[in-house]
């Protein structure tokens, strides 16, 4: 992966539950994990197609560089847009250089 093709800001954010002290009802809020540069890359008409056939909801892959601690529970934010995580696959040679985020646009309440 090229530097230059990772040109977006993007935040992921982490799930955090809590309950309310009175009513015990559960509070979920996002908070940030780290902001990164990433590629945002819709998926080819040949991806969306195959996707459609068995189902998912992934419409573009997020890449970013490989960090520890991203798990596919997060959620990303970019540009004022929410993407949903379906996974996080590590680059297939090292497993140490990139990550790829199979995601989908809408907002993600938990």
């Amino acid at each position: 992966m090229r530097a230059g093709d990772l040109r977006h800001r993007v935040t992921f954010e982490r799930k955090v539950t809590t309950n309310e002290p009175g009513s015990n009802a559960e509070i979920v809020t996002w908070v940030e994990f780290v902001t990164v540069w990433a590629a945002i890359k819709d998926l080819s008409v040949r991806e969306f197609i195959a996707a459609l056939s068995t189902q998912s909801e992934v419409t573009c892959r997020i890449v970013t560089r490989y960090r520890d601690g991203f798990t596919a529970d997060m959620r990303a934010r970019h540009d004022g847009k929410i993407y949903n995580l379906h996974g996080v696959l590590r680059d297939p040679t090292s497993g140490k250089e990139y990550l790829t985020f199979p995601a989908s646009e809408g907002v993600n309440d938990g």
